[in-house]
């Protein structure tokens, strides 16, 4: 078998589907890469058996189909470093040898036989569909994923919840100590369902989905999902549990409303926090009068740091303690000039909007407070 492809265009699909690989294999083949040539296009696919992405690319030339599979490491740190041209793949399956020439030199690989390489995992036939646009689909995984867990004991915690019900879709991401909560407002449906992606090809996704165009097919049954987008797709097993009812966490009367400048307290917050205790992380809001001060403080080591700015407030006098890397992280993942921050008291959670709502969405996000000492 033999085929011509372009350097660069295997480079990067190559590297993108590299970050499915793990280091450590429950099986060997797991660490190849699977080739298949079928009427003329290179259809490339990695897999770590819980998820599997493929991509399709055209070929310059090839004599016919057929399938190889042949180990990541190798190939991707040879074909990085070959500028654009063509390279040309010539595989004898006889002797299990893929020769691979280019301008100025060539390497040999083993191959492995593509019948070892795992099926994909079958999407029910009462799978639910969702169609969403690429780049709200990627800016709302780029929005949410932070805020998702890493918790053996409740592993629904460790994903990014789907939950399309016939007001919304709502894409929603917590470790229990902070929430964000992204409404869709015209993506619906009359028959409700849900789904938990897993963190890892949450990751995958952020990271291919980028400025394409067009729509995402999300489909989806009890266990598997199926996402399809303009470079490949990606087969992932689902996360199985009941996500928590994060709609019952969201206080629903919150009469103090701050509105501030999102950079400026974000780089406020930034210079105050290394002054706060290293095992709580606290910082001490105060507002009154139009004005904000921040307070970190920790006496082990005999530091303390205040800053102020001015704010627009509307509300009683508070006092209220939050986690200063949390906080930093809700306010680095928005993208507005202005933050609104609604507080009901020092004992529940505040709320983090942005001053202007992205078009048909309601974005939300959650910090719960911590114990401050007067």
């Amino acid at each position: 078998m033999r085929f011509t492809v372009s350097s660069t265009a295997l480079g990067s699909r190559l590297a993108a589907l590299g970050r499915v690989i793990n280091s450590k294999n429950s099986l060997p083949i797991l660490g190849d890469f699977l080739f298949e040539i079928v009427d003329g296009r290179l259809h490339l696919t990695a897999s770590d058996s819980e998820v599997m992405m493929k991509a399709a690319m055209e070929l310059n030339e090839t004599d016919g189909d057929g399938r190889f599979c042949v180990g990541n490491h190798d190939l991707l740190e040879a074909v990085k470093g070959i500028s654009e041209q063509p390279i040309t793949f010539d595989v004898d399956q006889q002797s299990n040898i893929a020769k691979i020439t280019y301008q100025n030199g060539m390497f040999s690989l083993p191959v492995e036989n593509a019948d070892e390489f795992p099926q994909p995992q079958q999407i029910g036939d009462g799978a639910t569909t969702i169609n969403i646009p690429t780049t709200l689909l990627a800016e709302n995984i780029n929005r949410s994923i932070f805020a998702t867990a890493q918790d053996e004991l409740r592993p629904v915690m460790n994903g990014i919840y789907f939950d399309l019900t016939p007001d919304c879709l709502a894409i929603v991401a917590s470790d229990g100590h902070k929430l964000v909560r992204n409404k869709i407002l015209n993506i619906r449906s009359e028959q409700p369902a849900s789904f938990i992606l897993p963190k890892k090809p949450a990751s995958l996704l952020k990271g291919v989905l980028g400025k394409q165009g067009g729509d995402v097919i999300i489909r989806f049954d009890d266990r598997n999902a199926e996402i399809i987008f303009e470079d490949g797709i990606i087969i992932c097993r689902l996360i199985e549990g009941r996500y928590p009812n994060y709609n019952s966490v969201i206080p629903q009367s919150n009469p103090n409303q701050l509105t501030v400048d999102r950079l400026g307290l974000l780089a406020a917050l930034r210079r105050v926090q290394p002054f706060s205790n290293d095992s709580s992380n606290l910082i001490r809001f105060h507002v009154e009068n139009g004005t904000l001060q921040l307070d970190a403080e920790d006496y082990d080591f005999s530091k303390t740091a205040t800053e102020r700015m001015s704010c627009d407030y509307n509300g009683i006098p508070m006092s209220i303690g939050f986690k200063g890397s949390s906080f930093i992280e809700i306010l680095s993942n928005f993208d507005c000039t202005e933050v609104i921050i609604q507080l009901a008291d020092p004992s529940r959670a505040g709320l983090v909007l942005p001053s202007e709502q992205p078009v048909n969405q309601d974005v939300l996000m959650l910090m719960m407070p911590m114990l401050i000492n007067d």
